[in-house]
């Protein structure tokens, strides 16, 4: 991923709601390993049901926010991230929503997903062992992570 600065993520948003964007939290953008990510996805630590993606689509930075539900699924049954394709116990992976861009979204049209809770498919992607995980099955994976962010990104941004 091309680094981003926190002027880039705060103009990125695209289905921004009016006040979504008020107290906007900025991770540590001098911690990030940009080239060991195919997206920047955060909570917000003040308001614990929403969260940011912003990847590049199209040579632009492109954030969306998202919101998960308040109930997590049933512990105990195994679930799969839609964007990593990572299988993990159900109770991290959770249902996002984010509004569609435009008028769309003004007006309640959303686009829902299951994702890692944390958001940090990038890093989940890479942390098993190099025998069970070498680097051609990380680009892989990198690869089809980076592809379904895009493809949810420009469902998003359909306006009609």
């Amino acid at each position: 991923m091309k680094p981003l600065t926190e002027d880039d993520i705060r103009s990125s948003f695209v289905n921004a709601l009016p006040g979504d964007l008020d107290r906007l939290p900025i991770p540590g953008l001098h911690e990030m390993l940009w080239d060991e990510r195919e997206f920047l996805g955060w909570r917000d630590p003040q308001a614990h049901l929403r969260g940011y993606i912003v990847s590049w689509l199209d040579d632009r930075a492109t954030g969306l926010v998202v919101r998960t539900s308040s109930t997590a699924l049933r512990p105990g049954i195994a679930a799969m991230c839609s964007l990593c394709h990572s299988p993990q116990p159900a109770t991290q992976v959770r249902l996002f929503t984010a509004p569609r861009a435009g008028e769309a979204g003004l007006n309640g049209n959303t686009v829902g997903t299951y994702i890692c809770e944390d958001l940090a498919c990038s890093m989940l992607i890479r942390v098993a062992p190099p025998h069970l995980n070498p680097p051609e099955r990380i680009a892989e994976r990198a690869a089809g992570l980076l592809a379904r962010v895009q493809n949810f990104t420009a469902d998003i941004m359909k306006t009609a």
